[in-house]
């Protein structure tokens, strides 16, 4: 069959480039072929939140790979491509156009999409959702005409957004569901200061209240209707309400789906030949103790690091994903960085004067330290996460004690 040696990757996500860059660096000599459903190259995503919409990042500055990056190493990108279906036991992906492609392996590297918002008026001149460059382009656009944005929803994406926009001397509202910002990420001293740090700069925020509609005048969005009946007057809405993956492609081809496209360590799905990276993969993690056994990541270091597994795998030469889970996020001039996977119960250990604006937080279960975040404090965040992947075991005294050097806590390897 054509293409039957082909390694096909669907999906030009960050996981998919990775994995098809990787791939050639383990000695894969057989055709590449990546579809992407964009017609944009593939592109930087955290930018889309962040320095896109404040004007310190320009379009051209996105590019994931310069095209020499394909041409040299032989890598089919197809974009504008979006693939229909898998036969995983004939090893065939349908495209739309009805083409049909053989692969050797299979890689789904989808990733994700916006969560549906379905309230009456969400289809008004000024609602945008951001996920793609797309979004991004409309939502800066936008925000030159505008004076006041609410932002709908106040997880990470949507406190990026706000704080991009309030930088571009727009007046922003944020309305979040829960009680507090971040609760299922942070425990109750971190969210808490997000709140304080969001409003001190000039955000407003709304918590513990829902939508219950949006208006609009000659089909442009002018206010949003609380559950609580209060009502937010704006010109711009973005929303901002989570994510789900794009697990349909494996669903019908009888894969193994769990919030996720459910992966082992080296990324191999319940098919065979068939692996997946990403914000689309449900990743069976390093046994912690009292920790999660599997998890889907939203992040680029989850993306890379998985991928390089699935590509390990491609080659015969299996090296398992055990990298300790790391992501960041911008807002205003505060750079946020998280480590590992603490839970609710873990013991929180404070480091520095949290009014600072430069402080982190320790999470130690049963005496070892499986967590940290960090605010503007880079250095310990890299040190943490050696300490993690070490499992080291710092007492709570060391943890909080500015003047002692992280760098002098005990592990195996020491």
């Amino acid at each position: 069959m054509p293409g039957a040696k082909t390694l096909v990757i669907v999906g030009a996500s960050y996981a998919g480039v990775q994995l098809a860059a990787t791939a050639r660096e383990l000695g894969f000599e057989e055709p590449i072929t990546i579809l992407g459903d964009e017609r944009h190259a593939p592109y930087q995503r955290p930018p889309l939140s962040k320095g896109l919409l404040t004007g310190k990042t320009t379009v051209d500055q996105l590019q994931l790979r310069g095209p020499d990056f394909f041409t040299q190493n032989r890598i089919d990108l197809q974009l504008g491509q979006r693939a229909a279906a898998v036969d995983a036991g004939a090893r065939t992906v349908t495209l739309a156009d009805g083409r049909t492609l053989g692969y050797g392996w299979l890689a789904l590297t989808t990733g994700a999409r916006c969560r549906p918002f379905t309230v009456p008026g969400a289809e008004l001149d000024g609602v945008v959702e951001l996920r793609t460059l797309d979004d991004a382009l409309r939502v800066a656009d936008a925000a030159d005409r505008t004076k006041r944005a609410c932002v709908i929803g106040g997880g990470f994406i949507g406190l990026e957004v706000a704080s991009a926009l309030r930088t571009r001397g727009v007046e922003v509202t944020v309305v979040e569901a829960q009680p507090h910002l971040l609760t299922r990420s942070f425990p109750p001293i971190m969210s808490a200061y997000v709140e304080n740090a969001h409003r001190r700069r000039g955000i407003e925020l709304l918590t513990g209240r829902g939508v219950r509609a949006l208006h609009g005048t000659n089909g442009q969005v002018d206010a949003v209707e609380l559950t609580d009946g209060h009502s937010v007057d704006c010109d711009l809405v973005v929303l901002g309400v989570g994510v789900l993956p794009n697990v349909e492609l494996a669903q019908a081809a009888g894969i193994a789906v769990d919030n996720g496209i459910v992966v082992d360590a080296f990324g191999r799905t319940s098919a065979p030949r068939v692996l997946s990276a990403g914000d689309v993969a449900s990743m069976a993690l390093v046994p912690v103790p009292g920790g999660p056994t599997r998890v889907r990541l939203e992040s680029i270091q989850a993306a890379n690091d998985g991928a390089r597994a699935a590509a390990s795998a491609v080659v015969g030469r299996e090296q398992p994903n055990t990298a300790v889970p790391w992501f960041w996020s911008d807002q205003f001039d505060l750079k946020f960085q998280m480590a590992g996977l603490p839970v609710h119960g873990d013991e929180v250990v404070t480091r520095g004067d949290i009014a600072s604006d430069k402080f982190s937080l320790f999470y130690l279960r049963d005496g070892v330290l499986v967590g940290a975040h960090s605010v503007n404090k880079p250095a310990e965040h890299m040190q943490s996460r050696k300490l993690i992947a070490a499992r080291a075991q710092p007492t709570a005294a060391q943890l909080a004690d500015t003047s002692f050097d992280l760098k002098n806590v005990p592990t195996a390897a020491t």
